[in-house]
């Protein structure tokens, strides 16, 4: 019996294989990936530094534990080249490997840059637990940090480093940090939080050059301004892995697009995590993973399970001034009803009739979040 194969050992693969076990313990099951397989939680790569914590200190588990633990075979840094679906067969680099079915959970990629000078090669982004061993590795030692990128991750990044001590720049592009998810007043009221833990913000910015100079880097932007930095984190966004799929005839779009079933266009092929694309959406965010390994887990053992998303507040892990958001639908009409106080912002989505469509909570306002998410559910 060939086996059920999963490729990629982050946190979809890993949810997925846990709740496919607790429905099926005996069905073989190989987890295919690049690296040594230790599972982490990608999400506290961005917080990991104020409190001291190593990439080791991350990693809460090896591949061998987690293999004895879940009866699993882990193929350990081992890439796939290439899937043959006609005969149900991946080839890595250490041959072929036969599966009943496969499900892709391969993650997303940093977003090149596109910086040039003769530092550009030296910019940094923090993606997997290897990449935060390198980060860690360049900031000792040092002091100004530069970060590309307003958005999550880079308002996480530069929460962390500003209260482990670091001089910190962020370089945006939007007029306020994640102006994608945020009314400009909660954007504003995060942006200022960081300035008082020490941040400094270019807005309507774009980094385009970095020049290597005696101790260190100078971040160009287009407006000729010149940052001194002494190592520069590139966190502008990731987009998801869809090379394998796409040369092996799979579907793709944004990501590898599935159904609410997780099924890829071709037979016995799935797709789920941030490389996905479901029903036409990707939700690079935990709890759509949760969903999604749950409703796969139960699919793959002969119980058709399509992915329905509860109200999936987004945290922002930025402790200067904590964010919750729910942002509406894709395509929802309406506006932001925004209230501010002295410790926060509350700002409510709301359609032409005042019906709540999503929310997004600042400081002290984000205690109500658990009221909101009942009353959108009700």
């Amino acid at each position: 019996m060939h086996p059920l194969v999963i490729v990629g050992s982050g946190l979809a693969g890993y949810t997925l294989l846990k709740e496919f076990r607790k429905r099926d313990s005996t069905t073989p099951v190989t987890v295919v990936t690049a690296d040594d397989g230790a599972f982490y939680s990608k999400p506290n790569l961005s917080n990991a530094l104020a409190t001291n914590k190593t990439a080791a200190d991350l990693a809460s588990a090896s591949a061998d534990k987690i293999a004895a633990g879940l009866n699993v075979t882990i193929l350990m840094h081992t890439r796939i080249n290439a899937i043959d679906t006609a005969a149900q067969r991946v080839m890595t680099d250490d041959g072929a490997l036969d599966y009943s079915r496969l499900v892709l959970a391969l993650g997303a990629d940093p977003i090149p840059h596109g910086l040039v000078g003769d530092g550009a090669a030296d910019v940094l982004a923090v993606n997997d637990l290897t990449d935060y061993a390198v980060f860690r590795n360049a900031i000792d030692g040092k002091k100004r940090i530069t970060v590309l990128g307003g958005g999550l991750i880079g308002c996480e990044f530069a929460n962390d480093l500003a209260h482990a001590g670091f001089e910190v720049d962020v370089v945006h592009l939007g007029a306020w940090p994640l102006e994608r998810l945020l009314p400009v007043e909660a954007g504003q009221r995060l942006a200022d939080g960081l300035v008082a833990l020490g941040v400094n913000w270019h807005f309507e910015r774009l980094a385009k050059r970095v020049e290597s100079v005696a101790g260190g880097y100078q971040v160009v932007l287009d407006n000729g301004e010149a940052i001194a930095a002494d190592t520069v984190l590139s966190a502008i966004g990731l987009w998801p892995r869809t090379g394998l799929a796409k040369a092996a005839g799979i579907p793709t779009g944004r990501g590898i697009q599935t159904n609410s079933l997780l099924e890829t266009g071709v037979a016995n092929i799935y797709a789920m995590g941030d490389c996905a694309e479901v029903d036409g959406l990707n939700l690079p965010y935990v709890m759509p993973l949760m969903v999604q390994a749950r409703a796969l887990a139960a699919t793959l053992t002969r119980t058709p399970t399509p992915v329905v998303y509860p109200p999936m507040p987004v945290i922002v892990k930025t402790p200067a001034h904590p964010v919750t958001v729910l942002p509406p639908k894709i395509g929802a009409t309406g506006g932001w009803k925004v209230e501010c106080n002295d410790t926060g912002v509350c700002a409510l989505h709301v359609d032409e009739n005042g019906v709540m469509q999503g929310f997004a909570l600042t400081g002290s306002e984000t205690s109500r979040r658990a009221a909101l998410v009942r009353d959108l559910t009700a």
